[in-house]
């Protein structure tokens, strides 16, 4: 499965928040680059403001707007709503300076600022430039862009923002680059995305919900995690005799740990059978932060990452 995804131009990782998301992001990154795949890690982030989690997961020094080396074949950026204002004044407008000068109004500033669609285009329109980008030889500068997408409200008002802007402005330059980036987000062959959930009963709802809105959107989701699993050493046949015991003879101290695996079993088959696409587990594992990150890719990158998925696909 993930060789799969490495072949993708752009693969978007998307949950709910307090799913490990951003972990995720981060870990994939670090396993595609071990695999020899030269890798853009982005952060959408509307918030311009305040530490990037991502940037410090894989330990980038600099979390601004450009494009920053963190490891060999790993590079790192946050998006900017204003960077990607300046690339779309610098594409539209017929010399470089009148959109520095365009920009140094503060009125026009301000209007860029004001509403959330205007600044969510901002960002759609830097990754748009970044994808866009090619080196001397014609071969793509970043052939495989990882993005943690923000908040799920946020994520579904860009993916939805294409839609609205054709809407109201169906030609010109806005027009033509907005359906340049629906079609790239539509499109299964360069883009996949990757759903991420806990093995509880709220967040596989809260997943289950996620993937219909992104499937309204035309998005190919792809694949899905399922994060922090317990590891679980009983059969079905072992669960079925320890909850007869149980009932038999009252509470145990081991009640509620056979109640929390018995909720991750009925988790992961009911993502597996709501979403129809390949599952991937991933263990719970007595780590936080860059660790973490270090670790899942190793599980990402071991020889049966790839069996775990195929196992859970329905």
């Amino acid at each position: 499965m993930l060789g799969a995804l490495w072949d993708k131009r752009a693969l978007l990782v998307s949950g709910k928040g307090g799913v490990g998301k951003t972990t995720l992001a981060a870990a994939l990154a670090v396993a595609a680059a071990r695999a020899g795949h030269s890798v853009l890690l982005v952060e959408m982030a509307p918030d311009e403001g305040g530490p990037s989690a991502l940037g410090t997961l894989v330990g980038a020094k600099d979390t601004g707007s450009q494009v920053t080396q963190v490891r060999p074949g790993l590079r790192f950026v946050r998006l900017a709503a204003s960077e990607g204002h300046r690339n779309f004044l610098q594409d539209t407008l017929p010399l470089r300076w009148l959109a520095d000068a365009a920009l140094r109004s503060r009125a026009l500033r301000r209007f860029l600022e004001a509403g959330p669609a205007l600044r969510e285009m901002g960002l759609l329109y830097q990754l748009l430039a970044l994808v866009r980008r090619t080196l001397p030889d014609g071969r793509f500068e970043y052939p495989l862009s990882i993005i943690d997408l923000p908040a799920t409200g946020h994520a579904l008002a860009i993916a939805s923002l294409p839609r609205t802007v054709l809407a109201l402005m169906p030609g010109g330059p806005i027009g033509r680059s907005v359906r340049e980036g629906l079609d790239f987000l539509q499109d299964p062959a360069r883009t996949a995305v990757l759903l991420a959930s806990l093995p509880e009963p709220l967040p596989v709802s809260e997943a289950l919900t996620l993937a219909s809105e992104l499937e309204q959107l035309g998005l190919p989701l792809a694949a899905a995690v399922l994060n922090r699993m317990p590891e679980d050493p009983f059969t079905p046949e072992s669960h079925a005799a320890l909850q007869r015991l149980l009932a038999a003879h009252g509470p145990h101290q081991g009640t509620r740990a056979l109640g929390r695996l018995e909720r991750a079993r009925t988790a992961h088959a009911r993502l597996a059978a709501g979403l129809r696409v390949p599952l991937l587990t991933l263990p719970e594992l007595p780590t936080s932060g860059a660790e973490l990150v270090e670790r899942l890719a190793d599980v990402f990158t071991s020889p049966t990452a790839g069996d775990v998925a195929r196992e859970a696909t329905p």
